[in-house]
This record gives C-alpha cells, structure tokens and sequence, in this order.
C-alpha cells in the first residue's frame, strides 16, 4: 500500500492513548491545570468511575474566549513562556491534556477569567468543534468530559469496574493533594462524597504534616518522624513512618519531586535501603518524602504521563534519602508506633464469632520474624557480642560467654520514681518472659528477648562499623558469568562491594571474579548472591543483598545470644535493660519491625474497666 498521511483526527487518538490510559490519567491532567492555574478549590464528580461523566472544576485564573481556542489545539501551552525544556516550574507543559481527552470523548470546556463579566463555553465531539457561547459560570474553568473512550472502543475493554477506576481516581487525588496543602479537594462519585479535604492553611511543615495526616490517616500523624536534610543543591523534606508502624505493601510510599508525584524505582529502593535494617522483606513503612532540586539536575519530560523522572546524580539523589531517613529513625531512639499500644487494647476486648464465642485478636500479626538457628560451630561467637544485663553472681553465664573489658553495668532505676524514666521503673516479671515497668501515667510491657536481641545487634553494628567486616578469602577464586552490562556494573562497585566483605574483579567479557567473601556469611552461594547484586544493581542501584545476608546473619546471632524467654530477671536485671532501651537507637522495635514494648496509659485501662 502507498505511504499516506493519517487523518488529523486519527493522530489525535493515537496520541491520546500515551497520555490518556484511563479516567484517572483524565482528571490528572485536569487537576494539574487547575493547580497551575492558582485554583484555591477544585472539585471532581464522576459517574460510572469516570467512563460515563468527569466534571473537573476550579476557581483559578480562567481563560480568555481565544485562549480556549488555543488550549483545544495540540502542543499549544502557555507553561513555556521562553521555550525552554529544562526550567519547568508547573505541573502540566506539553500542551497535550484537553486535545488528548477530546479526541477520545464528548468534550465541554467553560472558562472565565478574572478580568470577564461572562464565560464562555465550547464543545469538542468526535474531533469536531463547536461555535463558543456565552456561559454562567464563577470565575474559574469547568471541564466536563463525557463518554470517555466511546471514540476508541478498544480501550473501553481493557477498563476495570466502575468501583476500581473510581478507587484511581481517589489515589490520584491522593497524591496531588499531599503536595498542595494549601488547596482544597473534593471528589464526589455519584451522590456520595469519596474525598473532602478542607485547605491546610498557608503553606508550612505543619499545614504538610495535618494535610498528610488527613490523607494517610491519624495513625501516620501520630507516628510520623519529620525529614529535613540538605546536600549541595538538594534538599528534602516531609515524613516517615516508625517502622513499627508498616504495610504489607507499598501503596503507602508517596514521592514527590519538585512538588511532582513520580514513582520511581531509584527512590523506592533507597527507602527500602533505608529501612532495611528494621522491616522484614515483605513489609514496607509509610513514607511521604519531597525533593526540591534545581530543574537542571532532573529531566521530568521522560514520559508523556510525567510520572517519571531521570536524575543527573542518581547516587546523590539516593545517598540523601537514605541518609536523611536512617538519621530521623536513630533520631527517634526507643519510640514506637502508638498503633501497637491500640491494637493491644484491642486484643483486650473479645470480638464475638460466628456463634457468639468470644474470639482474641492477635495484637500484632505483621512483620513476625522467627529466626533460623545458628550455622554449626558459631554458637559460640554469639557470646563474644552478648554483655549481661548486670554481672549478678547469682546469675550463671551461658558456657563460653566472654564479656568485653571495657563492658560497664548500666545504672539502675530507683524503683520509686518511675516518672524519671520514659520506660518507667520495673515491677514485675511476668512467665519468666515479660518485664512489666510503672511509668508516670501508665504501664510499659517488655518482651525480654526482643528488646535485648535490638541491643545485641544494636552493639554488633557498632563493633562492624569500627572494625569492619572481617573477609574470607577463598582457595579457588569463583568465576561468575553474566551478563556485559551486569558484570561492568558489578566491577565499578567494587570499592563499595569490597568494604561489606566482597572483593571481586572484572574477569573478561561478562564475567567477574570473586576471591574473597564475608567471613560471617560461613559456607555460602557465591554465585547466587552475585546474581542477586546484580539483578538489584540494575533494578534499584543498590547492593541489598549482600547487607541483608550480612544482618539477617546478625539478627540471628544476636537472637541467640540475647536474654532468652524463660529466663528469670532480678528487678535490677530489669531496670538494666529499660535503661539501656532508653539509650539505644532503635530499639522500640526487633530488626524485622516486630515491637519490643507496648505502653498502655492509665487512661486506656481505666477505659477497659468501665471507670470512664
């Protein structure tokens, strides 16, 4: 067949479907106008999950009867103002938005600007305008699309239910509202009102944190860590969850990049990094984090939905966030999550079953860790990282135990002045494995096993960092193959490898050769683990694997050699261990995210036995 020129409106389809997916892409672009727009409320109605009717209005600054002409035609912005690609400053700069949702719907755009007595109004059906009218209308742009897709039949199949594009549309909302605070959104499915978020106040830390609290829920409020860390020309900011506070998925991480929502694999795995010491694999924490970084150093024009973004520094970019997090977490020391106190309570109270049983709730079900037993012939390293509570005579050392010669007993607690403490002095031991302490206005439960285990590996970290991490070097180098581009990634981390106990070197095309492995890992794949460096070196950038060996087998160590449940504690022995929980970064939580205590207030109880 002959080479021909495609209809005008056939090539305004085909572009649509790049940027118009599905009706939340819709009221994306919508939504972003109007914030580039300076709208101070904007509102979202949906019929059918946004198939059949979206209704996107705003109070911004409007637009003139001729530049509603002009935002109908393609590539036609007024967010360019000296054609330059680089110094973005809005949201929305392609000009592709209203052509691309009216190439595929029935269209109707209503503008008045600030300075007009009237609006006006035009349609677009099927590539076909309308001649503009007067419209009655505040100041501020109404888009109204109907029928979306029913020119592109196609994609009407590849839709979900009514109630998940809808659900969308709400996460869309979601996450341009996090970034605006001080803008109000409201989003209504058929009669029923799905979203209302009522303007933040001026735009501060505090407007951020109650508007991120609104989004996410109190709970995330409650137990958010505050973020603000500076390097060369970056800087961010916002919230982390405590890792006790965690999710079996990681819908609840939020990134925003100059106050763009992006969801980019470089910063979800530099949060994984970050939190990787306190979360099992499969749990994730809730995070809310803004980049600000000058518009050279990022290139946000990578996709047509502008949800991704390409940094110049990649390893600066990354280096930040993960520094910025663990710094707020050690900053946060022996705090967690109140959701542990609640869901206590709510173990507490019987829940009636099916056939009106009383039936308990398990206080906490998520990120539980059971640890693998010790590799034969290191049970007794375990004891080289294990210092006693208190070097009590009538407390017999497990065989083989060394205490280190700079090891001093930490102070007790006065147990009458359980106010002084954050953990509260000890009262009780409860079946040999719970340590129950008085506080000020209520009461601290311990887990003893937990809470030492944190400390041991707590002090096993330390001892790493100053030493290093001893290696073994092997009797015949291992040869792994892969692939170019894996082995010359892997070969220019070297340096980086090398210092957690991996020394490997580039072994011709597509190989590399590995001659010295930690030494804690014991007898271990080798060529597994490079495989796995390299599949995440490629994903996130970032050598996980290899950490999480090397803590998985601390966790483990120190596991055993902690304070065991069954273990009888002196009040002495007890107040140690809350002092040193006070004093160690951490150790509200094991290093899987499980709690190490739960403190009820006074309050609380008094609630369960009905004296409030």
């Amino acid at each position: 067949m002959p080479l021909r020129r495609l209809p005008e409106t056939l090539v305004n389809r085909i572009a649509a479907g790049e940027v118009i997916e599905r009706p939340a892409a819709a009221v994306k672009e919508l939504v972003e106008n109007a914030i580039d727009a300076g709208a101070g409320q904007i509102e979202v109605h949906l019929r059918d999950g946004g198939r059949a009717f979206i209704l996107v209005t705003d109070d911004g600054c409007g637009m003139t009867p001729e530049e509603m002409d002009l935002a109908l035609e393609r590539h036609a912005t007024s967010k360019l103002p000296d054609d330059d690609l680089v110094h973005i400053r809005s949201l929305g700069f392609r000009g592709e938005a209203l052509p691309s949702i009216a190439a595929v719907s029935r269209l109707t755009l209503a503008s008045r600007s600030q300075d007009m007595a009237e609006g006006w109004a035009i349609s677009v059906e099927g590539g076909q305008r309308t001649a503009k009218k007067p419209a009655a209308l505040p100041k501020g742009t109404r888009v109204e699309v109907r029928d979306l897709f029913y020119a592109t039949p196609a994609r009407l199949k590849f839709l979900k239910t009514a109630r998940t594009e809808g659900q969308y549309v709400k996460d869309t909302l979601r996450r341009l509202a996090m970034a605006q605070p001080e803008i109000g959104f409201r989003l209504q499915e058929e009669e029923r009102v799905a979203l209302r978020l009522e303007p933040a106040g001026p735009f501060s830390a505090d407007a951020r944190l109650r508007r991120l609290g609104a989004v996410l829920g109190r709970d995330f409020a409650e137990n958010a860590l505050p973020i603000d860390a500076e390097r060369e020309s970056l800087r961010l900011t916002g919230f982390i969850g405590l890792p006790t506070l965690n999710r079996a998925n990681s819908m609840g991480q939020y990134l925003f990049v100059n106050g763009r929502p992006v969801k980019d694999r470089l910063l979800l795995g530099a949060i994984r990094g970050a939190y990787q010491d306190f979360l099992a694999r499969d749990r994730h924490p809730l995070v809310a984090l803004f980049l600000d970084l000058p518009a050279e150093e990022v290139d946000v024009n990578v996709h047509p939905a502008k949800a991704e973004v390409r940094f110049r520094d990649a390893g600066l970019v990354r280096g930040l966030i993960v520094s910025a997090c663990k710094h707020a977490l050690a900053e946060a020391g022996h705090r967690a999550s109140t959701t542990v106190a609640q869901a206590a309570l709510g173990s507490l109270r019987p829940v009636l079953g099916a056939e009106g049983a009383a039936i308990s709730r398990p206080a906490y079900a998520g990120g539980a860790w059971r640890p693998n037993s010790l590799p034969r012939g290191l049970a007794e390293a375990a004891h080289g990282f294990h210092a006693p509570l208190l070097n009590l005579a009538d407390t017999p050392a497990a065989p083989g135990r060394s205490e280190p010669d700079d090891y001093a007993p930490p102070g007790t607690a006065n147990p009458d002045n359980a106010a002084a403490y954050p953990l509260g002095a000890a009262r009780a031991q409860l079946h040999e494995t719970y340590v129950v302490a008085q506080t000020g206005d209520g009461i601290v439960i311990v887990d003893q096993h937990a809470a030492h285990e944190r400390l041991v590996y707590e002090r096993m970290k330390a001892q790493i960092a100053a030493k290093g991490v001893e290696r073994q070097i092997l009797l015949l180098p291992e040869v792994v193959e892969l692939d170019d581009a894996a082995a010359e990634h892997l070969a220019s981390r070297a340096g980086e490898l090398a210092e957690l106990g991996l020394v490997l070197e580039a072994f011709g095309a597509g190989a590399v050769m590995v001659r010295e492995v930690p030494a804690l890992l014991g007898q271990t794949d080798t060529a597994g683990l490079v495989r796995d460096l390299a599949d995440e070196l490629a994903e996130y950038d970032q050598t996980l694997s290899l950490k999480e060996k090397l803590e998985e087998f601390c966790g483990t160590l120190a596991c055993h050699g902690s304070v065991r449940a069954g273990r009888r504690l002196a009040v002495e022995e007890m107040n140690a261990l809350l002092r040193q929980m006070e004093a160690t970064p951490h150790s509200g939580q094991c290093n899987h995210g499980r709690p190490t205590y739960v403190e009820l207030k006074l309050a609380d109880i008094e609630r369960l036995f009905g004296r409030r």
